[in-house]
């Protein structure tokens, strides 16, 4: 990490915000919390907006984890891929489709995804994931052939989901930080 770890002796959090944070974690911190900590606001922010995201949004759990993974491959954000291929897996998608997500990756997938493994909602949310993190506009017909599938509230939500870890990619990258041991 491009900047020390924290340590409750360097900076001091309130107790309760540890223990927000040490409850969501399962009971130790992650290095992404040892680099957030820093900031006292950030990290009050970052996990409340992020218990949302993770835990109350109707779009399906392998769908949103689906795009996480897209956008941890193609920033090369491989903490954000350690964390989330095996989420994908327990909300339902299969190391076939992790796999085919690999290739589609390596293949531009913002300009189309055909991989066997990937159903064809499962391709055009990879599509959806890679137009929004390689070239922020999305083409109307991608978006158009989502929409008549996912409701206004699904998009929301899933457009939501692959912004939040573009920008989660963007700090674990600017900072260094690795996947824990």
């Amino acid at each position: 990490m491009r900047i020390p770890e924290w340590t409750p002796e360097a900076l001091p959090q309130p107790p309760a915000l540890l223990q927000t944070i040490l409850a969501r974690r399962g009971g130790a911190l992650l290095n992404l919390d040892k680099a957030l900590l820093w900031s006292g606001p950030v990290t009050e922010g970052w996990h409340d907006f992020f218990k949302h995201v993770r835990g109350d949004l109707s779009v399906s759990r392998q769908l949103s984890e689906l795009g996480i993974c897209t956008v941890a491959l193609l920033t090369g954000a491989d903490y954000e891929y350690h964390h989330h291929a095996p989420e994908f897996l327990k909300g339902g998608g299969t190391q076939a489709q992790l796999d085919a997500l690999q290739l589609a990756v390596q293949q531009h997938p913002a300009q189309g995804v055909t991989q066997a493994g990937l159903g064809p909602l499962e391709q055009r949310v990879v599509q959806y994931a890679a137009q929004m993190t390689l070239n922020i506009q999305v083409d109307e017909a991608l978006f158009a052939s989502l929409q008549a599938q996912l409701s206004p509230t699904q998009m929301v939500e899933l457009t939501t989901v692959i912004a939040a870890y573009n920008m989660v990619a963007r700090i674990l990258l600017a900072l260094h930080i690795r996947p824990e041991n």
